[in-house]
């Protein structure tokens, strides 16, 4: 039904079996009598050896062939005689799919990342983005497997939306108005009925306030899909338009939240490290390079990913993780006072040389967290959680979930947004409530962990980020 692939033959071919393989060129070396041609389709991050006898009828094509010409073969394999590869393919025929001009970039030499970024629609054929996008692919794949196995249900919410889940403001607004001629009330401000949806409507920040919904009815739930923030940073962390993975759990507290966050990320990574063996090892590989792709701090890539995914998480409360940074004599560029958001030096300090182990760090002020994550009795803390991981930080941020309603009202009022506007949110706190808990995480950080690549646009088929939307 489908034709071979380079990684099934890599993996499982069989000496004088006779296959059809199509790829793209990556190399050509030319001998008087033969030619070797490494020839790769994107399933593997090594290419198979193609071997072309002169005395073949098609020879004539390797004449023609350029570094990234599409070749389709048909041949024999063989046991090879070359170091590092098992099995090559003596070619029969040969057919020209797609020549190449003079001036394809993706010449056989180093490349900056910033250069890549450039030619985005070419740069998957590179070994970093092209290992980089396997692991994305089975990345997705193993949360959804890891979640089908939880009992979890596959929900779908909204990507245009009226709600600002966080109360950030940073969204993009979406709108059938002729912007050159926007149309106005008699009071002179924009006249919004006239728009498609007769109110403001924006691109989502969050699944989660929908997965609430939906989970107070499923039970559990998560939503794995696009969000977007019109927020203008150009750093190596942020995009505009990222993926979010969001499961929210109905009858469940913080404890349980945190259970899930630690068993869904150790199970992830354990997944991907068995899926993408070589992938993940070319990372590692070209750390020791120095590559510019790759992040240089926090150890070796797999050492560290096999430790985050069989180490038990340590769980301590944001005022004790306080205590032990005050406490450590450690001297940081932002200073650690209770009350204070925790940094990424804090964070690091806390998973990579305290405890040397993921953490969980819990009941965080209330001043600085959103508005629908649970009011401890204190009032002055929220059922609140971050995981912290060893060489990035924070990774995961999640909470219970206010499930009070007066109580949840005030907290939205005290976060200068209209309980009018969250109505069908606070019906669920009216109609039967439960405890409930939830988290988020992004996708493209989480591929940024698994494979040590520094910047975000790099784990990213077309990142849109600030002023560039190209592709």
């Amino acid at each position: 039904m489908f034709a071979n692939r380079v990684r099934d033959i890599l993996k499982d071919g069989e000496p004088e079996t006779k296959v059809n393989i199509s790829g793209w060129v990556m190399t050509i070396r030319e001998f008087p009598e033969f030619a070797f041609i490494e020839l790769n389709d994107g399933s593997s991050l090594k290419g198979l050896q193609i071997v072309a006898d002169k005395n073949i009828q098609s020879y004539s094509v390797v004449q023609s062939l350029g570094t990234g010409a599409s070749l389709s073969v048909e041949g024999l394999l063989k046991t090879s005689k070359g170091k590092g590869q098992r099995i090559e393919l003596h070619a029969e025929t040969l057919v020209l799919l797609g020549g190449t001009a003079e001036d394809y970039p993706l010449q056989k030499k180093r490349h900056s990342p910033e250069f890549l970024r450039g030619i985005a629609h070419l740069r998957p054929r590179t070994k970093v983005i092209g290992a980089s996008m396997r692991v994305r692919s089975a990345c997705a794949q193993a949360i959804h497997d890891f979640y089908r196995k939880h009992g979890f249900y596959y929900v779908h919410t909204p990507i245009i939306t009226a709600s600002d889940c966080e109360g950030a403001g940073e969204m993009f607004q979406v709108t059938t108005l002729n912007l050159d001629s926007i149309p106005k009330t008699k009071a002179g401000e924009v006249d919004y009925e006239r728009d498609f949806f007769a109110r403001q409507s924006y691109l989502t920040v969050s699944g989660q306030l929908s997965a609430e919904n939906l989970a107070c009815g499923l039970g559990r739930v998560y939503t794995f899909g696009p969000t977007f923030r019109a927020e203008p940073s150009n750093t190596t962390r942020h995009i505009s338009e990222f993926w979010m993975i969001e499961p929210e759990m109905a009858f469940a507290d913080l404890n349980t939240d945190a259970d899930l966050a630690e068993a869904f990320l150790q199970s992830v990574i354990g997944d991907v490290l068995e899926r993408c063996e070589d992938d993940i090892a070319f990372f590692e590989s070209i750390r020791k390079f120095k590559s510019p792709f790759v992040d240089m701090t926090g150890g070796a890539l797999i050492e560290n990913l096999i430790k985050v995914s069989q180490t038990p998480f340590v769980r301590m409360s944001y005022t004790e993780a306080v205590r032990r940074l005050e406490a450590s004599g450690r001297s940081f560029q932002y200073p650690v006072e209770w009350g204070a958001a925790l940094q990424t030096e804090h964070e690091r300090y806390l998973s990579e040389e305290l405890l040397k182990a993921p953490v969980i760090v819990t009941d965080y002020p209330a001043s600085f967290k959103a508005f629908y994550m649970y009011l401890n009795d204190d009032q002055k803390t929220v059922r609140a959680m971050d995981v912290l991981v060893p060489r990035v930080g924070e990774i995961i941020g999640g909470s219970q979930r206010e499930d009070r309603y007066d109580v949840l009202v005030e907290r939205i009022k005290h976060h200068g947004l209209d309980p009018k506007d969250y109505w069908w949110y606070l019906d669920l706190r009216k109609y039967g409530t439960v405890p409930h808990a939830g988290f988020g995480l992004g996708f493209e950080r989480l591929v940024m962990y698994l494979t040590g690549l520094k910047n975000i646009r790099d784990v990213t088929s077309f990142p849109r980020t600030p002023k560039h939307a190209e592709f």
